[in-house]
């Protein structure tokens, strides 16, 4: 098999069919059956269809390159929610092993190999309040905060307020982010921060 194919995606954080078809000389069809033939015998773990990571690679990835697969696996996406309020230090709890995405095409969610990214859609007038950190797109966290309040009021989201410090969120910055918001979700945030906005 062709060595200088297998070394560029040990290189590559995740790959697609396409990224196969044109590393091995395959066409698109054949480029499928290869690839899934390797999910078969385990060298390729399928996040989604036509989206996959090297199984070997696995152990060896952490948190920022599960942030970047997850901006990737749906595009434009940034991680939001309690995912980006837990890597912000703003709350405790934990979600090992959870990816949460705000998105602008649709409410989705892949899971793998213990692996869950799920994305949750915002109109397009609700999708800002992010910031590239090196390789991935991360909510401000007070974004991530009101995109939780949001969902909790709309999607019926779960979070665990009591492993949540407000204090080290900048006021001003939500009440200016809060703008575009409906008043239900003002309202939430309000109620959450106890009139300090």
């Amino acid at each position: 098999m062709n060595r200088e194919a297998w070394r560029s995606l040990r290189d590559r954080l995740f790959f697609t069919t396409e990224d196969v078809a044109g590393l091995f000389n395959l066409n698109l069809s054949s480029a499928r059956v290869f690839c899934s033939r390797r999910v078969k015998q385990g060298d390729f773990i399928r996040i989604k269809k036509d989206f996959y990571i090297l199984e070997e690679r696995l152990p060896y990835l952490d948190r920022k390159d599960f942030y970047n697969i997850s901006n990737h696996l749906q595009v434009p996406s940034y991680v939001s929610f309690t995912t980006a309020l837990v890597y912000h230090e703003v709350t405790t709890q934990t979600l090992q092993g959870w990816y949460e995405n705000a998105a602008q095409k649709r409410t989705v969610q892949y899971t793998c190999a213990g692996f869950h990214f799920s994305y949750f859609k915002l109109k397009k007038e609700l999708y800002f309040g992010f910031v590239k950190i090196g390789s991935f797109f991360m909510a401000l966290k007070e974004k991530a905060f009101i995109d939780v309040c949001h969902l909790s009021v709309y999607g019926g989201y779960a979070f665990d307020w009591a492993a949540f410090d407000p204090g080290k969120l900048n006021m001003g910055l939500i009440k200016t982010l809060l703008v575009p918001f409906p008043e239900r979700t003002r309202n939430r945030v309000k109620k959450i921060l106890k009139g300090n906005i």
